[in-house]
């Protein structure tokens, strides 16, 4: 099990990473999820051994790897360039960290083709690496990292460079192979349904320190912090008073709550809590409408807030509709500062 320990890293008067703390179990797959410079890429390297920490540890089923060289802590390595060498064809890729451990020929050439064979590229050995798609130099990395036998897997942004489309496929295909038994991954990126779909747990992390953790389902319906839900684009975030388990949210009425104390407060309300609907009792102005495949994503003004529903069909622009409110897609936060 990988355990980091309070783990900061300052380049002057910049506190990249501050204090993290953090575990991945073994078998597990963590997503790292941050916005760009928020110290995620400077704590994986950390722990991969490329970059020095200031205070804290990393250890290994508690062994510190703090006096352990980057090529001896038993991790593979997968960047968003994929960091292929040209001049060299997909085997002997595959084969270089062998080569450099000083593996037999006959056994680095094994490994190699049993490492391809794993992600669905067997038979391309000889072929060039300027001749692959982006999304098989992906795949010819992703190998590299697999023929050492990793105890664990860093991965640094490794669909970043895709477009969108192999993006998404790829997606399934890394989450089919990272779920294999006895893979420990630890999987870093700024896509949150990237994270949401690889990832059995997710941690956020904002200008150098974790915000929230947990699964998937637990940080989307429950975001902890106000930075958090802007974060994962839930823009209707507004002020409330809480009194005896219930919010006065204004236009949206009043929401029952619990655990949360009397007081100001806000409340994130999610899309999915929105819906037009005829008997709703919450009066609405249509502004935008924004297709979004599965479903429009619809922008209201109930007043002078404005709020996002998830709708099947597209109401026309400017219609005057009738919305109700599902408790459930409400998060109440203690009171801060508001996303900007």
């Amino acid at each position: 099990m990988l355990a980091v320990l309070g783990a900061s890293i300052r380049f002057g008067d910049l506190a990249a990473v501050d204090g993290v703390s953090l575990s991945v179990a073994d078998g597990e797959v963590l997503a790292l999820l941050g916005p760009s410079g928020s110290g995620k890429t400077t704590l994986l390297r950390a722990i991969a051994g490329l970059q020095s920490l200031d205070h804290g540890s990393v250890l290994w089923d508690g062994d510190d790897l703090g006096p352990v060289p980057a090529h001896r802590r038993g991790f593979g390595l997968v960047f968003q360039d994929f960091a292929l060498f040209p001049h060299l064809d997909v085997g002997r890729n595959v084969e270089f960290g062998l080569k450099m451990q000083g593996v037999d020929p006959l056994d680095r050439r094994r490994r190699a083709s049993a490492a391809l064979d794993q992600v669905e590229l067997a038979g391309f050995e000889r072929r060039k690496v300027a001749t692959l798609s982006g999304g098989q130099q992906q795949r010819v990395a992703l190998a590299r990292a697999l023929a050492a036998g990793p105890r664990m897997i860093l991965l640094d942004e490794p669909l970043g460079s895709l477009d969108r489309a192999l993006r998404e496929r790829l997606t399934g295909d890394l989450r089919a192979l990272l779920a294999r038994p006895g893979l420990t991954a630890l999987y870093v990126t700024h896509d949150q349904a990237e994270a949401f779909a690889i990832a059995d747990r997710v941690a956020i992390i904002d200008r150098g320190r974790i915000v929230q953790r947990g699964t998937p389902e637990e940080v989307w319906r429950r975001p902890s912090t106000a930075f958090v839900a802007d974060f994962l684009g839930f823009r209707t975030v507004v002020d409330v008073m809480v009194s005896s388990g219930v919010a006065d949210a204004g236009p949206f009425g009043r929401i029952p709550v619990t655990g949360v104390s009397d007081g100001p407060a806000m409340a994130v309300i999610r899309p999915d809590a929105l819906a037009i609907d005829p008997a709703g009792h919450l009066d609405a102005v249509v502004q935008t409408v924004a297709f979004r495949g599965s479903h429009c994503l619809v922008t209201l003004r109930l007043g002078t807030v404005v709020a996002e529903a998830q709708e099947r069909r597209a109401p026309p622009l400017g219609a005057r509709v009738r919305l109700s409110l599902d408790p459930n897609g409400v998060v109440v936060l203690g009171s801060e500062t508001p996303p900007i």
